[in-house]
């Protein structure tokens, strides 16, 4: 219930190798970027990383990050596949348990729910079973009969989200278009870690929009983060749109020496003012 307040640096320091984390957002869409950079600094690898993915898991595919993949798609919305995803699955440095969008978001709500699965229609007729030889069917009890995925839970052990607004609580509201599911990823999780474009007071935040729109409540999270522009290059509306100048040159450049000036410690301040570029 107290302050929840704490530095990117802060939330990282309390993840460790080989555990399992997700990460909201959407694509190249309100992705919690700060918090990634922050993590990218530190040593913690062999993760399994959940995520409907962006440049997250392209950056931390292309450091080497990864043990294995949960994820529907990795893109970057105006760049159809993210490229340095490609590059690091082509070679096959991680393991992949690709699924539909909807059996992601079904694993979430299961883990949320503390259930072991939930039955889906999705995924059925199609290749998923195929290439997920570890899934299984149920039959349901009634009498319908009918035979549906049995999505198994996506327990997290840590989320990293990003919103527009917090208080020092750990409630936190989005204000653009779409929630994504940020708040079924700090219910998944174990642990979660909140940044945001600001923190306000609770009655500004309670007060400022409409009530469906607080999306995180503070008793699924652990920590919060306040990093202006903390969703940079990707889109964090309507506070900022996807920096696309910057994200073509993510695209663009090979990661040592895009990594050398995202991370670097003798780079300059980032994110760069918007439009000026990674």
């Amino acid at each position: 219930m107290g302050d929840k307040t704490m530095t990117a640096e802060e939330a990282v320091s309390r993840l460790h190798s080989g555990m399992t984390l997700g990460i909201g957002g959407w694509g190249s869409r309100r992705k919690p970027m700060a918090l990634v950079r922050a993590l990218l600094k530190t040593d913690v690898d062999d993760l399994t990383v959940v995520s409907y993915g962006g440049p997250d898991v392209g950056m931390l595919a292309a450091a080497g990050r990864i043990r294995t993949l949960v994820a529907a798609f990795v893109t970057l919305d105006s760049i159809p596949l993210e490229p340095h995803y490609r590059a690091a699955r082509e070679r096959g440095a991680f393991g992949l348990m690709e699924i539909d969008e909807a059996m992601f978001l079904w694993g979430l709500r299961a883990a949320a729910h503390r259930m072991p699965f939930l039955p889906v229609r999705a995924g059925t007729g199609s290749d998923v079973m195929r290439v997920n030889p570890g899934l299984r069917t149920v039959t349901s009890p009634y009498g319908d009969g009918e035979t549906f995925v049995a999505m198994p839970a996506l327990r997290l052990d840590a989320a990293l989200v990003h919103v527009n607004r917090a208080d020092r609580l750990g409630n936190g509201r989005y204000l653009g278009p779409d929630p994504y599911f940020d708040d079924l990823f700090c219910e998944a999780a174990d642990t979660a870690y909140v940044s945001c474009e600001r923190i306000v007071d609770t009655a500004e935040l309670t007060g400022a929009a409409p009530p469906q729109s607080l999306l995180i409540r503070r008793h699924t999270v652990t920590g919060v983060v306040e990093a202006p522009g903390g969703a940079h290059f990707t889109s964090c509306a309507p506070d900022y749109g996807r920096d696309e100048a910057a994200q073509r040159g993510y695209a663009r450049t090979p990661w040592p020496e895009f990594a050398a000036h995202y991370l670097g410690g003798d780079a300059p301040a980032y994110p760069p003012a918007a439009g000026e570029g990674a």
